[in-house]
């Protein structure tokens, strides 16, 4: 008896035993933790599973431009110009900002691919729209813009997509890391323009870059037909219709850079097609026949100066001919309209208007025409940056630069039937000279979360002079009289706060 319940219990220990081992769970793959990827610098990691690693980057800023409806620019054409109750006194912003960098070593070298884009709301601005009523033009209630400014990919020496145009110096066009826009004098692109580059790497900071980039959207102003010029268009800056035919060749781009620790030396150089559209509303019109334009610049920065560490100094001067955008840059408007006092005796108030084209004609047919006459612009721009501390730094900069048109083109603009329409009692000369200055201080009390403001001038100097008897321009609620033409300018600031991650 004893024998068969020792028996019994050893079996069902053993039957227990054997149900247990049934149910032990497989053994669970390792968990593939985040590495740091210290290769590329901080901030990066491997993607898990791949040999390819990531950096999320980005920031969120709020803004406040003071005396202006423009980010971030001097009032210097529509309702902001106007200097009346449509104008704004202030203009906010708010706008979050994400970057995608990727990195994956290869035998062609590092393989990249690079993404950042915003969105953004402002408030908007209020035109007239007749018998004293009003229409709001802005991001809305809830709603807001899209950017994309970057997007592109970089193999062996080759950058392919939307990039910094190549034919741009590194500070594009803040010399002072300054936020103000419109700084006249030379040729950068911030946000990004498509293009097809390569770039060979000598060693010791010496590079040379060939570029095809598209002009569409940032390296072309206008080419005007002055046939079509009217007053309601001159008297905002207008001197004809807006006559630019499809996109037939990208702008060809050269640059050569020496980058070392004292400092850095650039000379770009650019080639433009201006291809216009026909003289009149169908093909039997006919058409201007193309003409090249060309742009250079030089860039010089200097690093480490005596006044502090990190002090720097950047400098820049552009010269262009039927390639307009690559000295008057990308945010800068091509066509001004500024109102201002006056005390002329019999003039409603004072005026300055001027237009910035690549190229000008002038005909209806083939038989009335006139050949291109290219523009000419050249100027400079230049900041300086000077570190108190750790946390408080303070910059100046500014820039000048000149528009010229041929004597064949200041024929044409004066002699439109829009300019005659004016009744000018003046000079008509369309030439002007645009100048800006400007200075920026800092606060960052921690890494990352940085104050700033920002105060910058604009001055418009024309080189009409007398009265004209102008049109309404309903849109700023201007009415038809007879204004004085005057040089103008504006003053605005900006106030910011940004937190970068």
């Amino acid at each position: 008896m004893v024998k068969k319940v020792v028996l019994a219990s050893a079996a069902g220990v053993i039957a227990s035993g054997g149900a247990q081992a049934a149910v032990f769970p497989v053994k669970a793959k390792a968990i593939e933790y985040v590495k740091v990827c210290s290769t590329y610098g901080a901030g990066f990691y491997y993607i898990p599973g791949t040999d390819t690693c990531i950096k999320l980057g980005g920031f969120v800023r709020a803004d406040v431009m003071l005396g202006s409806n423009s980010f971030v620019l001097n009032p210097v054409s529509g309702v902001g110009a106007a200097h009346n109750r449509l104008s704004n006194a202030y203009t906010a912003r708010s706008r979050a900002d994400l970057s995608i960098d990727t990195r994956t070593a290869s035998e062609y070298g590092v393989v990249r691919t690079f993404f950042e884009g915003n969105f953004t709301w402002k408030t908007g601005s209020t035109s007239a729209a007749g018998s004293g009523a009003t229409a709001y033009s802005g991001d809305g209630v809830g709603l807001g813009t899209l950017s994309i400014w970057y997007a592109f990919i970089q193999f062996a020496g080759f950058t392919m997509g939307k990039a910094v145009s190549q034919f741009s110096a590194p500070w594009t066009n803040y010399p002072a890391n300054n936020f103000f826009d419109g700084l006249p004098g030379g040729g950068g692109d911030a946000s990004g323009v498509n293009q097809f580059s390569y770039t060979a790497d000598f060693g010791q900071g010496i590079t040379a870059t060939l570029s095809a980039q598209d002009p569409t959207a940032y390296y072309q102003t206008n080419i005007w037909n002055t046939t079509n010029a009217t007053a309601a268009g001159i008297v905002t800056g207008t001197y004809g219709s807006q006559s630019y035919g499809g996109t037939v060749a990208p702008d060809i781009v050269g640059v050569m850079r020496i980058d070392q620790a004292w400092g850095l030396f650039q000379a770009s150089a650019a080639a433009h097609n201006n291809h216009a559209a026909y003289y009149g509303g169908s093909e039997v019109t006919g058409h201007a026949d193309d003409k090249w334009g060309w742009a250079g610049q030089l860039a010089l920065s200097i690093k480490n100066i005596p006044t502090g560490p990190g002090d720097t100094i950047n400098l820049q001067a552009a010269y262009t001919k039927g390639a307009s955008s690559f000295s008057i840059q990308e945010n800068i408007p091509t066509a001004w309209a500024m109102y201002g006092g006056t005390g002329r005796p019999g003039a409603y108030q004072s005026l300055g208007f001027a237009g910035v084209a690549d190229a000008i004609y002038s005909g209806s047919t083939s038989a009335t025409s006139t050949a291109f006459q290219l523009t000419t612009t050249y100027g400079f721009n230049g900041g300086y940056i000077h570190n108190w501390d750790p946390y408080w730094n303070t910059a100046v900069y500014g820039g000048w630069a000149a528009i010229r048109y041929t004597d064949a083109a200041k024929a044409q603009i004066c002699g439109s039937a829009g300019m005659a329409a004016l009744g000018l009692t003046g000079v008509c000369n369309p030439d002007f000279n645009i100048a800006a200055v400007g200075t920026v201080t800092r606060w960052t009390p921690v890494r990352n979360l940085t104050f700033s403001a920002d105060l910058f001038a604009t001055f418009l100097d024309q080189k009409y002079s007398g009265t004209i008897a102008a049109p309404a321009v309903a849109a700023v609620a201007k009415p038809a009289a007879v204004y004085e033409l005057k040089n103008q300018s504006a003053f605005s600031m900006l106030l910011r706060i940004q937190r970068n991650w």
